[in-house]
């Protein structure tokens, strides 16, 4: 998977060379893919396991376990119910995915998690990737500080009550099943809403993103390896000196993807950096708190309509 850097995060690595690999992945692709992560492989088959259960319960099981309102990011997503391109002003047929959501166990600004009874293996297993994509997450904002010239310890203070969510994709085609609408993917292109996405996902064809030379390139991670991109409130930190990257999941047969979406306290003022504006490049993007700024790209998807943070792409999309 040449296209997309690989870059060694373990803790004995200088530091100096990786926030410069990471900054040099950021700025060329805005995706890449991390190894020395540290996940133990353990809680990596608990999760593999557990979710692959989840998802082979009859359809009313889940559904039993969804939430109350589109406003609530927790809970079960039956596959057409969202379109992910609406967060980019696109319209499509609803996507060909289902899903499952939760956040942290002390319940955010999304309530409580909504847990089905079976599988019982379910819970203890998100809860400890959960923990363990939180810390991937950490340990990255911890090398973005020196990738981008401003002091040690620089994003922490904006991420102690983050608004986390962990989402597990399911993509699956039945033999019964019809073939995609015209114009409808496994999911839509988008970009990302908030700080980092930490991913892991099946090594089978699906994602695709668009590269610098705007065209569509195929992502499968490699054995081990967890996929990391960035997500739009980054790109208002950095100016777009960092990409936020346009992708997308074309129709699957059998896919599963798990994206730890690290999106920033609730209440958080993200505004250019200072080492990423200067009398010739000035601030693209307004100031935003990261909450307004994910209820205003969350709800789009939800309700099969554009967002009303659409302009945040930028010129992103192509």
């Amino acid at each position: 998977m040449g296209y997309v850097p690989t870059v060694d995060i373990s803790p004995h690595r200088d530091r100096a060379a990786t926030a410069a690999a990471i900054d040099d992945a950021c700025a060329r692709v805005g995706f890449m893919q991390v190894v020395g992560h540290g996940i133990p492989r353990d809680v990596v088959e608990a999760m593999l396991d557990a979710t692959a259960s989840f998802f082979a319960l009859p359809l009313e099981a889940k559904l039993a376990v969804r939430p109350p309102s589109p406003e609530v990011n927790r809970g079960y997503a039956a596959r057409g119910t969202e379109g992910l391109a609406y967060s980019v002003g696109v319209a499509r047929p609803p996507d060909l995915f289902e899903a499952f959501n939760i956040g942290p166990e002390t319940a955010d600004r999304f309530g409580a998690n909504i847990w089905p009874d079976e599988p019982t293996s379910l819970r203890p297993a998100l809860v400890a990737w959960f923990a363990e994509a939180r810390r991937v997450a950490d340990r990255l904002l911890d090398l973005f500080a020196p990738a981008l010239g401003v002091p040690d310890g620089w994003f922490a203070p904006y991420t102690t009550h983050s608004t986390d969510t962990l989402r597990v994709n399911h993509y699956s085609k039945g033999s019964g099943d019809p073939d995609p609408l015209d114009g409808q993917l496994g999911m839509g292109e988008h970009t990302d809403y908030g700080i980092v996405t930490v991913l892991y996902a099946d090594p089978v064809p699906g994602l695709q993103i668009i590269g610098p030379d705007g065209t569509w390139h195929d992502v499968i991670p490699e054995p081990g390896a967890l996929l990391v991109n960035l997500g739009d409130l980054t790109a208002t930190w950095t100016n777009d000196r960092w990409r936020s990257t346009v992708h997308r999941v074309l129709p699957s047969a059998t896919r599963r993807s798990v994206a730890f979406f690290h999106d920033g306290n609730d209440d958080a003022l993200i505004e250019c950096l200072p080492t990423c504006v200067d009398a010739d490049h000035p601030a693209k993007y307004a100031p935003v708190t990261a909450g307004e700024h994910l209820m205003a790209k969350l709800m789009g998807p939800r309700t099969l309509t554009a967002s009303d943070a659409t302009q945040t792409t930028g010129t992103r999309l192509v």
